[in-house]
């Protein structure tokens, strides 16, 4: 359970330099270029797949797979259904709920990396899941 808790608290801080990646990503397209907000998310969301992927391979799941292309397929897979959970999410807080369009981004980011977790151990890094 310890080793568990030591791997989230690694994908977590791996997580918090691909949010500040996303929501720079996000806010210079949204803000800056004047691009369709979902649009500008699916942007930020992504970019920080790949830096996400890079760190937590090395790192959280120190990864010595040879099959770095296999592993970074599923881990985009992963991320793509974390990206509609993510979006949903999105949706649902500010289109329905009117919550403020960054404050929402955060609530939906904490649900994603639940899920972004669980399915990275279980399937992308073939661990032993809980």
């Amino acid at each position: 359970m310890e080793q568990l808790i030591s791997k989230f608290l690694c994908f977590s801080l791996v997580g918090l330099l691909g949010m500040v990646i996303d929501f720079t990503v996000t806010y210079i397209c949204k803000e800056h270029l004047r691009w369709q907000k979902y649009l500008s998310n699916t942007l930020g969301f992504l970019t920080a797949v790949c830096s996400n992927f890079i760190f937590n391979r090395s790192w959280t799941f120190e990864s010595r797979n040879p099959a770095i292309g296999k592993e970074f397929a599923t881990f985009t897979f992963v991320s793509l259904i974390g990206l509609m959970i993510n979006s949903a999410a999105l949706w649902l807080l500010h289109q329905r709920l009117k919550v403020p369009f960054y404050y929402a981004k955060v609530v939906a980011t904490g649900i994603t990396v639940v899920w972004n977790f669980f399915a990275n151990l279980c399937f992308t890094f073939n661990e032993s899941c809980p």
